[in-house]
């Protein structure tokens, strides 16, 4: 995807004017150059080309309230003037990955007089004798070089990224408001899941009664089979008894036969 496109992408119906972060890495910039960003974009903070097979910043448009640049992994190897002259207020200055081989070309960068962390990982320039002494003869406005100060002290993250100084206060007011809007979700979210629990619990008590009302027919089928039993059983003692009868009369009419005999 070329620059042009990409910036139109970016806006997502905003205007140049609304927009504080502008990421462009990765797009292709043809003939080296910067296409399609202009001064309208004149709140623009951070801006990021990285990758873009950057040859030449001459395009750049003057941005006065810019104040972190990222230009790594291009093929720039001069012309800095131009961020001295368009960029006046920049404090970050990523140029690392670039083909910048001696310190001279850097000298334009003297003009910016609020630049406090500039980045030549990966730069010929780096390889130089006493590169980091003369860097901050050349820059005393440096804090940091390569992520370092003068002491060699590393850059706490804050400052080595940058990013924190340019979010737009609108966009955290807005993840304030989709967080606060999450968490009403989340309450009635609770509320369904309450109403559901005491739907629930009456539920149970409905299903605990027609338990207890099964187990008293239930007790009373028993008691009537009970019932039936004991009156069965009180038939074969009477047919029992009966039998006994029977017998014991056809034993004394047999007893009366032999004696008449």
């Amino acid at each position: 995807m070329d620059m042009k496109k990409r910036i139109n992408l970016e806006l997502r119906n905003r205007t140049p004017a609304d927009v504080k972060e502008l990421v462009l890495d990765n797009c292709r910039s043809n003939d080296g150059k910067i296409e399609g960003l202009t001064a309208s974009f004149e709140s623009l903070e951070f801006l990021s080309m990285i990758n873009v097979m950057l040859t030449s910043v001459s395009n750049l448009p003057k941005l006065n309230k810019l104040r972190k640049l990222e230009l790594s992994d291009n093929r720039i190897s001069g012309g800095l003037e131009v961020l001295a002259e368009r960029t006046p207020s920049l404090t970050h200055l990523n140029l690392s990955g670039n083909k910048i081989k001696d310190i001279n070309t850097l000298e334009p960068l003297k003009k910016l007089l609020n630049l406090r962390s500039l980045d030549l990982f990966n730069c010929e320039v780096t390889n130089l004798n006493d590169y980091r002494d003369s860097m901050f003869k050349l820059l005393p406005q440096l804090t940091y070089l390569d992520g370092y100060d003068q002491d060699d002290q590393e850059a706490p993250d804050s400052d080595v990224e940058g990013d924190g100084d340019c979010l737009d206060d609108d966009d955290e007011d807005d993840d304030d408001e989709e967080n606060e809007d999450v968490e009403e979700e989340e309450e009635d979210e609770d509320d369904e899941e309450g109403e559901f629990d005491v739907l629930d619990e009456e539920d149970e008590d409905e299903l605990g009664d027609d338990d207890d009302d099964d187990e008293e027919d239930s007790a009373e089928e028993d008691e009537d089979e009970d019932e039936e039993a004991d009156d069965g059983e009180e038939e074969c003692k009477d047919i029992v008894q009966g039998q006994k009868r029977k017998r014991t009369q056809e034993d004394d009419g047999e007893e009366d036969t032999e004696d008449d005999e």
